[in-house]
């Protein structure tokens, strides 16, 4: 027998927007799984590895800006949960983690699939909620409900995040034949109502005063999704003079006024002084320029971050006020109050004009691998594709080519290459549009089961690069330069994607030199009933050589 408390769980999460539940298959779950699969207002799929299945309900989460399910068996089940809902926290994206358990007496008993579960993902959720393990009286019935209203309520209040239940279960799992779940019965929602946070007048008036005693201010966006309004304040700063706008591909707020191509110049030493702020404004999370970084921790600015709650890094060392509102009241009270400052902002748009004009031609007659070969496949990629992007290199070069106009995602929250295929997977089940991954052989062996599912995702593009290494060791110095660098630390393998796209039945070209990935790219982005490979193999110690030397020409 399903008890009504786990039917209203479903019934929650529906009436709160919580419609879309990955499921991994399991036999003290059932209950759990049975009234959602069942509840005619949610969207259910089954996902049998559970490392993948909690990225592509991250993937989901990320597209459709609302919070997804996920529930699994008791035991190590839990565990593998544990990468992807790390990088939601950092990443905040709300996610709610039902974990079915053995009743509390039976924990640590030496019975099958029983581990410790309470509170398994540390400080890694927002919240850790316990379901009570029996509904003899009414308030337990209360508090199952108020338990599934508060994580859900805690996952989409900002920062948003995953929150973690954890439902002790007896047997008998499964219903009788003759049982049906009754959905009519409307359980309690509790919904919250939040002001938006706005800055007093003594406090705007107090920031222009703080502000008037600044020259040089740069604006540096971190990771965030796109937003029109706020791009149309920047672009009106920047194009003013009023602070130059400093954007990595991930900020999803590059345009043709801000600097974009930074990390070919901004950590030339001859230049950091004419470059150097007095304030940094910061908002959204992580950015992904390490010679930025460096840059603004040796400026010694100012730092300001913009935020409306949760707490704020002191990523440059240099943080000294947080302000807690909208972004956009910040940047129309800059625009309103800021002079212009020319000789800041030409300083920066010198050298940014001066890679836009020469990049193209540099990388042109450099020779054929993995820069070369993803600087033309980024210029095929269709305006309204997303954009998926494995950590290591694959990020590092789309942020080296400059600005980009379709949406970016990257697992910067913890920046593994674990989970990157299953995340894309999880947006190519939430829209239309085509979703193009671009990944590394590394990360994309490593999440192969991302694609062991019965579910059809025609629109995703792979670009494959196989350089059949962790290439990115040999831009390191350490590893660079240790003997053990191949074994230990690039870790060479001899995969390709062939045999994977066979296996799962994806469409697959290979491209060895330029002639062979014009070809590949051709139909690349035609319809098609199933994904499609693009695999670009290269050689590891080329690729390095010719980064080195493509930076060297830019910087003559």
């Amino acid at each position: 027998m399903v008890l009504q408390p786990i039917i209203d769980l479903a019934s929650i999460c529906a009436l709160k927007g919580a419609k879309n539940v990955i499921l991994s298959p399991g036999s003290r779950c059932a209950p759990i799984t049975l009234a959602f699969a069942r509840h005619p207002d949610i969207h259910t799929r089954t996902i049998p590895d559970e490392r993948s299945a909690a990225f592509i309900a991250l993937g989901i989460a990320q597209e459709l800006g609302q919070p997804v399910v996920l529930v699994c068996t008791s035991g190590s089940a839990a565990y593998n949960y544990a990468p992807a809902i790390a990088e939601a926290y950092f990443q905040q994206v709300p996610l709610i983690v039902i974990t079915a358990d053995r009743p509390p007496e039976w924990i640590d008993q030496w019975d099958g699939q029983t581990i410790r579960q309470t509170e398994i993902y540390g400080k890694h959720v927002k919240g850790f909620l316990q379901f009570p393990d029996e509904f003899g009286h009414p308030d337990k019935v209360w508090h199952a409900n108020r338990i599934v209203n508060e994580a859900i309520n805690i996952a989409c209040q900002f920062p948003f995040g995953p929150v973690h239940i954890n439902i002790p279960l007896r047997e008998p799992f499964y219903p009788e034949n003759t049982e049906s779940f009754d959905y009519s019965n409307s359980p309690r929602i509790i919904e919250p109502h939040y002001s938006e946070l706005m800055l007093t007048q003594k406090t705007k008036n107090d920031l222009v005063q703080a502000l008037s005693g600044f020259k040089n201010i740069l604006i540096v966006p971190g990771q965030q999704k796109s937003d029109s309004s706020i791009q149309y304040i920047l672009d009106e700063l920047a194009k003013s003079g009023k602070a130059v706008v400093v954007t990595d591909t991930i900020s999803n707020l590059q345009s043709e006024f801000t600097i974009n191509q930074h990390d070919h110049f901004v950590g030339n030493e001859k230049l950091n002084g004419s470059l150097k702020p007095d304030l940094v404004l910061t908002f959204g999370k992580s950015i992904i320029s390490k010679s930025l970084k460096v840059f603004l921790r040796n400026s010694e600015a100012v730092h300001w971050h913009i935020q409306p709650a949760g707490y704020i890094p002191d990523t440059f060392q240099g943080l000294t006020k947080t302000i807690h509102c909208q972004v956009l009241e910040i940047l129309d009270l800059l625009n309103e109050a800021l002079l212009p400052n020319s000789s800041f902002a030409s300083s920066w748009q010198k050298f940014e004009n001066k890679v836009r004009e020469s990049f193209d031609s540099i990388l042109g007659n450099s020779e054929f691998g993995e820069y070369q070969a993803i600087s033309i496949c980024m210029k095929a990629v269709p305006s309204d594709s997303k954009i998926h992007l494995a950590n290591s290199m694959a990020v590092r070069y789309v942020n080296f080519l400059g600005k980009r106009t379709q949406e970016i995602y990257c697992n910067r929250g913890t920046s593994g290459i674990d989970g990157s295929s299953s995340t894309a997977v999880g947006c190519s089940l939430s829209t239309d549009a085509y979703v193009t991954l671009v990944t590394g052989d590394m990360a994309f062996f490593y999440d192969r089961n991302a694609f062991w599912h019965n579910y059809p995702i025609p629109n995703l593009r792979i670009v494959l690069l196989n350089n059949h290494a962790g290439g990115i060791f040999r831009l390191i110095d350490g590893p660079a330069k240790q003997p053990e660098l191949q074994e230990y630390f690039e870790t060479r393998q001899n995969l390709d994607g062939r045999n994977l796209a066979k296996e799962f039945g994806f469409e697959y070209h290979l491209a060895t030199d330029m002639d062979s990935l014009k070809i590949g790219l051709a139909d690349f982005y035609s319809k098609s009933p199933v994904p499609k490979i693009l695999e670009i193999q290269s050689d590891s110690t080329k690729n390095a050589d010719i980064l080195k030397w493509v930076k060297s020409k830019i910087n003559q």
